[in-house]
């Protein structure tokens, strides 16, 4: 038997009926299915919900960190350590699946084997039809590059403590999980017999610079080192030193309304450096940091100084400044509940973390 899940964040509605419905429709029921929404907006998932009675198979899970980096590898790790079935299968919300997937699925899993499946992906027109799975006109074909949908034995992917935690963002987690899979002497095998999983178009909002959301410039270019690295050390194990899969609390996740101490900071490096050691410091508190940048005036006057040689403020571009917060978040205290924005209009950014040991 088969768990399937799927990791959802403010996904089109249309995007996630389309897909639920195509599980709906599987020639064999005899598998299980969990969504995991990780961070999704409150009104959402009110809306969300909604469409749930209409599939009683799917098992809801919703974790409470709006206002977080995405991670879809803690979300898979969440369903994982609940998974009691043999098999494991990791999807993604904005796919449809052909009605014979599961069976077809469940005739390929092996013990030492991996599976994952070619894309199909359709047009944005083509995305806003509505037609059965083999009505749709597949624009393009993935290649095996693209590693998103995978069928594992739950048994060994749980050796290897899931995915890896690390990454945040998008890109390099589904590949870094065959790496690993590999390494430990499974043979991972492309199925591109015929397209089983078609892809709906979707734009990429949360690159929009007119989000607040958190997102890091440069994290996708890290994660693809970072997944070089475990290649060239061949690292089998992930998440060594930390909790993996650990599900949110909402009670922690309460008290980032009622910080315990604030801190007001402008775009030094110097003071930047000096908070970020200082949280370490902190034990069952909540901390809130606000950063702003220099006004113009400011900046020109600091230039002036770095010209006759006075002694001028280190100050860093605000998106310096966000990229560094996020990286130390992802490395120490990507388990500590938090919530994070940078509203760049305005050039302020607000961290608030609750310090929970």
């Amino acid at each position: 038997m088969i768990t399937l899940v799927l990791t959802n964040r403010n996904r089109d509605l249309r995007i996630v009926r389309n897909c639920l419905n195509s599980l709906k429709k599987q020639s064999v029921q005899d598998f299980s299915c969990v969504l995991v929404d990780y961070g999704s907006d409150d009104d959402y998932v009110v809306k969300l919900k909604e469409i749930l009675p209409n599939h009683p198979k799917i098992q809801f899970i919703g974790c409470p960190v709006s206002g977080q980096l995405w991670n879809k590898c803690r979300a898979i790790n969440i369903a994982l350590k609940q998974c009691e079935t043999p098999y494991f299968f990791v999807g993604d919300i904005d796919l449809v699946f052909h009605q014979d997937f599961i069976k077809k699925a469940q005739n390929l899993a092996k013990p030492e084997e991996v599976y994952y499946f070619q894309y199909g992906f359709l047009s944005k027109n083509e995305s806003f039809k509505t037609k059965g799975f083999d009505d749709y006109t597949v624009e393009f074909k993935g290649t095996d590059e693209v590693t998103g949908t995978t069928l594992f034995p739950t048994d060994v992917l749980k050796e290897l403590n899931g995915y890896d935690e690390f990454y945040h963002g998008w890109g390099a987690e589904d590949t870094d999980i065959h790496i690993r899979m590999k390494n430990k002497g499974l043979t991972v095998h492309f199925y591109n017999r015929e397209i089983l999983v078609k892809h709906q178009w979707h734009p990429k909002a949360y690159r929009s610079k007119n989000s607040s959301h958190p997102f890091h410039s440069q994290l996708e270019r890290i994660n693809h080192a970072y997944m070089v690295q475990t290649q060239e050390t061949k690292r089998t194990q992930a998440n060594r030193f930390s909790e993996w899969g650990k599900m949110p609390n909402p009670k922690d996740y309460e008290k980032l309304f009622w910080p315990n101490h604030q801190f007001h900071l402008q775009s030094s490096n110097l003071q930047l450096q000096a908070f970020l050691a200082q949280l370490d410091n902190f034990e069952n508190e909540t901390v809130q940091l606000t950063i702003s940048d220099f006004s113009v005036l400011e900046k020109i006057k600091n230039k002036l100084k770095r010209w006759f040689g006075k002694k001028s403020i280190p100050f860093l571009s605000m998106e310096v400044i966000n990229n560094l917060i996020l990286e130390e978040i992802i490395k120490k205290y990507r388990n500590n509940p938090y919530q994070y924005s940078f509203n760049r209009q305005k050039g302020i950014i607000v961290l608030t973390i609750y310090r929970a040991l």
